[in-house]
């Protein structure tokens, strides 16, 4: 989707006008892909916009630079701050906001210990990214000729930017196939996630998503699914799953910050149920909770003012 511009960026401290965030040609980790970041979304609710589970973004952004080594230059609680003040500064009412900590300009080569860290943050509004229709008629899925990265190789568990390298190609290559979005099997054949967003399967009336150890990113959006499936009664295990688990799934739906909650109607090119009743009361939910609108969620909602 094209990027809209708005009005600031926040960058090393300080919100500058949004075409004067710019960076030089030798900035070390547009050469190795070390950055760190993260994708969050604030929605519009009754009392303005609200930054749906920011801290929990935050720290997971300071996680992923502990698993690379980066020492981030500021606070988590000053991170949050300035995601907040970069939101308040767009007008926006809601928006997509992508916090990036990387290693800038001044040094060269694979040792990043001497590099120093810059961090930005811009917002822009952003629709649904598997479409506005994915929740109603579903995405098709292609099972990804490209395997998911192994712990020992580069670390799942970091949103690193040379980490998407690897879901880039699956994702062109299940687009250039026909299909909208890709399947990400792990080294040892099972269901990893796909390329943003992670998987949930219904079995025997059991919603299944796959384990860290699988290679998934721990996903936020995943772990509010969760909480509101088992609020509403539905039974929901963390475990392996294999392709053809989801050949002969029940239904199927993937989640994360970009996609929300999107269901699945076929998985190469076989057909699931869609939406399922367990997709569709967990979405609908899902959407009134990022709005502030679901009293027990409301701790959620972290509010620019």
């Amino acid at each position: 989707m094209p990027i809209t511009p708005t009005e600031k960026i926040w960058m090393n401290g300080e919100l500058i006008p949004w075409e004067e965030a710019r960076i030089h040609v030798l900035t070390h980790t547009l050469h190795y892909g070390t950055g760190v970041f993260e994708g969050i979304r604030a929605y519009e609710t009754d009392a303005g916009p609200a930054v749906f589970r920011l801290t929990d973004h935050v720290v997971r952004l300071f996680n992923s630079a502990r698993i690379m080594m980066m020492e981030i230059p500021y606070t988590v609680d000053e991170i949050v701050q300035a995601v907040k003040d970069t939101v308040r500064a767009t007008g926006l009412p809601s928006c997509y906001i992508r916090p990036i900590a990387f290693y800038g300009y001044g040094e060269m080569g694979l040792n990043t210990i001497p590099c120093r860290v810059d961090v930005a943050i811009a917002c822009w509004p952003w629709g649904a990214y598997l479409g506005d229709d994915a929740l109603t008629k579903g995405v098709r899925m292609k099972t990804s000729s490209w395997v998911r990265h192994d712990h020992n190789i580069m670390p799942p568990l970091s949103k690193t930017t040379g980490n998407y390298v690897n879901s880039s190609l699956a994702k062109v290559e299940a687009i250039k196939a026909g299909y909208d979005e890709a399947v990400m099997l792990n080294p040892q054949g099972l269901v990893s996630e796909c390329t943003g967003e992670n998987i949930f399967a219904a079995r025997g009336g059991v919603l299944v998503t796959p384990p860290l150890s699988a290679g998934a990113l721990p996903g936020i959006t995943q772990d509010s699914v969760v909480t509101i499936a088992r609020d509403h009664g539905f039974e929901v295990r963390v475990a392996d799953l294999t392709r053809s688990d989801l050949y002969i799934c029940e239904e199927m739906f993937v989640c994360g910050t970009a996609a929300e909650v999107s269901a699945v109607n076929s998985v190469d090119d076989r057909p699931i149920p869609c939406p399922g009743p367990m997709t569709t009361a967990i979405a609908e939910e899902f959407g009134r909770a990022v709005r502030g609108q679901v009293g027990r969620y409301k701790e959620w909602c972290e509010h620019v003012g």
